[in-house]
């Protein structure tokens, strides 16, 4: 129960644009992944969710259902609906995140979800046609770190 409250406080605090309150639920160690970002660890999993709540400027609605934990593993479904800032096109992202816990604390974070599909909402055409290929993958990684890094510079 213990953790699986955590994953809730992670979320509520997300959907109330609260990065500070999201990075305290993490280890210090955390380790994130998914698709966007690749691997992050550290102050730059936690310096992604400063940015995206600061770039999303109070304008992205969070839902998250089927949160389960235990004391070592943990999961949840969640849904992000948001304007993309690079192309303002309507975005519906459907996530399932896994999770493990340490110290009481989240210290690895996984997050899955259809790449394609959301390349064709945030991109239109372009990731209609490449979003499937590596490609076009590759290419919406480097931006995203390009992204993180440049908040990170601040």
């Amino acid at each position: 129960m213990e953790n699986e409250q955590l994953i809730r406080t992670f979320y509520e605090a997300f959907a109330r644009n609260d990065a500070g309150a999201m990075v305290a639920c993490y280890h210090d160690r955390i380790e994130f992944s998914d698709l966007a970002f690749g691997s992050l660890k550290g102050e730059d999993a936690k310096n992604m969710w400063r940015m995206l709540v600061e770039r999303a400027k109070g304008n992205i609605k969070i839902a998250f259902s089927n949160v389960a934990a235990d004391g070592e593993k943990g999961s949840a479904d969640w849904v992000a609906d948001y304007a993309f800032s690079k192309t303002g096109r309507q975005v519906h992202n459907e996530i399932h995140a896994e999770f493990e816990f340490k110290d009481g604390k989240i210290f690895r974070h996984h997050d899955t979800f259809d790449i394609w599909k959301w390349s064709k909402q945030a991109l239109g055409l372009s990731g209609t046609l490449l979003g499937w290929s590596s490609f076009m993958q590759n290419k919406i990684r480097q931006s995203a770190l390009e992204l993180l890094r440049e908040y990170g510079k601040k």
